[in-house]
C-alpha cells in the first residue's frame, strides 16, 4: 500500500498536497443533526460583479502552493487590505471557492468575492486579510536562532488556539463540511488574537444521505496530519470517519505548538513516508510529564489522538474539555496575542 501512494502525496509539513485518486470510506459518526443549520443560513461571497484583479495593487507574496500563489493586495481607491489566493483553473480551486461561498463565521477566513482572474481559466478569490499570519508562521518566527523551548506556547495561549479552532470546526461540521488537512499552516491568527481556518483547496461539503450511509470519497491531505485510518484506510476496512480526521490534524497541531516542532517523530528525523507510517499508524504518542503539560492538557491531545476513530472524541466533547472550557479566557486571549504581537516584532 505505502509503495502505491508514495508518489501521491508530498511528505512536506507545511504544503498540502493534492491526490489524484479518490476512495470511497464510509462515515460512522455524523455532527449532531440538531446543531446543523441551513446553508441559506450562511452569507455567500460575491460573485465577480463587485471587484476585478485590476482593482488590487500586488503588495507582497503570503505564500505558495500546488498551482497558485496568496498575495497580499490593497485596493486601489478605498487602500483596504486583503489577500488574494489567484490559482489555476481545477478541481481543487473550484471547489475551495464553493466550500467558502457556503461559510460566514468569524472563526472561518472570510472570502469576500470570486474574481475573474487576469489568465484565462484561473481562478481568484479575495479574502480577509489575517494579519499575523499563521501558526506555523509564528512557531518559525518564535524558534529562529533560539532553543526549541523557546518556541513553544505557553498553555493559556495553546487553549485559545484549540477553543476558536474548535468553535470553527463545529461551525463547519454542522454544515456537513470536512476541512481534511487541519494543521499549524492552515490556521491563521490576527494580531487581536483570532484564530481562523483557511486553505479549504482539499475540503469536501459531504452529501446528504439516509440513515448512516454517507460517504466521503476524498483521500488527500499532508500526510504528516492525517489520521491512521486516512493515512491507511485498507487496514481500518477501508472505512474514515472525516469529522474525525479533522479532530486528529487538530491533537496534532496542538502537540507540535506545545513541543515547538513536529511531534510525532524524533527531533531532526526526517519525515519520510516509512517514518510517518510507523509514527502515525504504529507509535505512541509522545508521553509528556508533569512539568511539560498540565493533566489538563495530556487529557485534550490524548482524547483527540486515539488511533481508533471510533473513540476519538468529538467536537462537541473537545468543546466541552476541562482544557478548553475550563480556560481563563482573557488570560488566554491577552496570552496569545502577545505572542503574534513578538513574532510579528521578529527580524
Amino acid at each position: 500500500m505505502a509503495l502505491l501512494r508514495e508518489k501521491r502525496l508530498q511528505l512536506s509539513l507545511h504544503v498540502p498536497t493534492r491526490a489524484a485518486d479518490a476512495q470511497e470510506a464510509g462515515l460512522h459518526r455524523r455532527p449532531n443533526p440538531a446543531a446543523a443549520l441551513p446553508l441559506a443560513a450562511t452569507t455567500p461571497a460575491a460573485r465577480s460583479s463587485q471587484f476585478r484583479v485590476a482593482d488590487f495593487e500586488k503588495l507582497a507574496v503570503l505564500g505558495r502552493g500546488n498551482g497558485g500563489t496568496v498575495y497580499k493586495v490593497r485596493h486601489r481607491e478605498t487602500c483596504e487590505l486583503y489577500a488574494l489566493k489567484v490559482q489555476h483553473c481545477n478541481g481543487d480551486a473550484t471547489a475551495e471557492a464553493e466550500v467558502l461561498s457556503r461559510t460566514a463565521s468569524p472563526f472561518v477566513v472570510r472570502c469576500h468575492s470570486v474574481l475573474p482572474a487576469a489568465a484565462s481559466g484561473d481562478v481568484a478569490m479575495l479574502l480577509e486579510l489575517v494579519d499575523g499570519g499563521s501558526l506555523d508562521s509564528i512557531v518559525k518566527s518564535r524558534s529562529r536562532g533560539q532553543a526549541e523551548a523557546f518556541s513553544q506556547f505557553p498553555e493559556e495561549a495553546l487553549a485559545e488556539v484549540a477553543a476558536q479552532a474548535l468553535s470553527g470546526l463545529a461551525y463547519l461540521h454542522a454544515r456537513r463540511i470536512v476541512h481534511l488537512d487541519v494543521k499549524p499552516g492552515n490556521l491563521l491568527v490576527s494580531t487581536g488574537g483570532e484564530v481562523k481556518i483557511a486553505d479549504f483547496g482539499i475540503a469536501r461539503v459531504l452529501p446528504r444521505a439516509g440513515g448512516d450511509d454517507v460517504r466521503c470519497t476524498a483521500y488527500a491531505g499532508t500526510a504528516a496530519y492525517m489520521s491512521p485510518e486516512r493515512f491507511d484506510p485498507e487496514a481500518h476496512g477501508g472505512h474514515y470517519d472525516p469529522y474525525a480526521a479533522d479532530v486528529w490534524g487538530l491533537g496534532v497541531t496542538v502537540l507540535e505548538l506545545l513541543m515547538g516542532r513536529y511531534p510525532l517523530l524524533p527531533a531532526g528525523q526526517r519525515p519520510s513516508w516509512a517514518a510517518l507510517m510507523c509514527a502515525i499508524c504504529f507509535g505512541e504518542t509522545p508521553a509528556l510529564s508533569d512539568g511539560e503539560a498540565s493533566a489538563e492538557l495530556r487529557g485534550f491531545v490524548a482524547a483527540c489522538l486515539h488511533k481508533d476513530y471510533r473513540r476519538r472524541a468529538s467536537v462537541a466533547e473537545l468543546l466541552a474539555h476541562p482544557f478548553v472550557a475550563g480556560r481563563d479566557v482573557a488570560a488566554s486571549k491577552c496570552a496569545l496575542r502577545k505572542l503574534v504581537t513578538e513574532a510579528s516584532m521578529s527580524p
